[in-house]
């Protein structure tokens, strides 16, 4: 029971020590490193992506909840840019679509993960996998709820035409861009990277 107890006072101190760190990272713009015209290294998803690696897919889907409320934030305040107009639109939707696709991302990531685990027998690639995970369903589920449920919308169809896109896929890429792809770089090399640091550090890959 002793040994139970301490583990669940453990597991509680390591979620609020993940979810302080997306709070911070949203507070003090951390989330975002200017490389180049237009262009964003983006460490949003990574506290979620390690997060629902070392502690489950449970803290993964509380930890995407806590940064889609940070997110639906930004959409209220207008500080979301996108999701400012988005919220004038559908509340509803735009909560759904800033909250609910990123407790779906923390979620599958830490499944992903879990699976992915068992066939990596030394706990290598694994880390990297679910790393690259995070970015990439955020922006399926993010892009794809937007689409679905904004698209015939005057405002996304102004950013369509503003694009040259024709139809919703190409909208999506035409809209990720070259941005998606270092999200899913960052992603995989630091995410990767730090989960199996701290991993080996608290002998969890073991």
């Amino acid at each position: 029971m002793e040994r139970t107890n301490k583990a669940k006072t453990r597991y509680i101190a390591q979620l609020g020590l993940f979810i302080g760190i997306i709070l911070l990272m949203e507070l003090t713009g951390l989330t975002k490193i200017p490389i180049g015209p237009g262009l964003n290294m983006t460490f949003s998803m990574i506290p979620i992506a390690v997060g629902a690696m070392l502690l489950g897919p449970l803290a993964g889907t509380i930890l995407g909840g806590v940064y889609g409320l940070t997110s639906l934030y930004n959409a209220i305040t207008g500080t979301g840019g996108m999701t400012f107009m988005l919220f004038g639109i559908s509340p509803i939707l735009t909560i759904l679509l800033c909250v609910g696709t990123r407790i779906l991302v923390g979620a599958v990531t830490g499944w992903i993960f879990k699976g992915l685990k068992k066939l990596d027998r030394h706990n290598i690639w694994c880390y990297f996998a679910g790393g690259l995970a995070a970015p990439l369903l955020n922006t399926i589920f993010f892009m794809g709820f937007l689409v679905l449920a904004f698209y015939n919308t005057d405002y996304i169809q102004e950013l369509a035409a503003g694009k040259g896109a024709t139809n919703p896929l190409n909208f999506i890429i035409l809209f990720v861009g070259v941005q998606g792809l270092i999200e899913a770089a960052t992603g995989l090399v630091i995410g990767g990277t730090v989960a199996k640091g701290v991993a080996h550090a608290l002998k969890l890959d073991r």
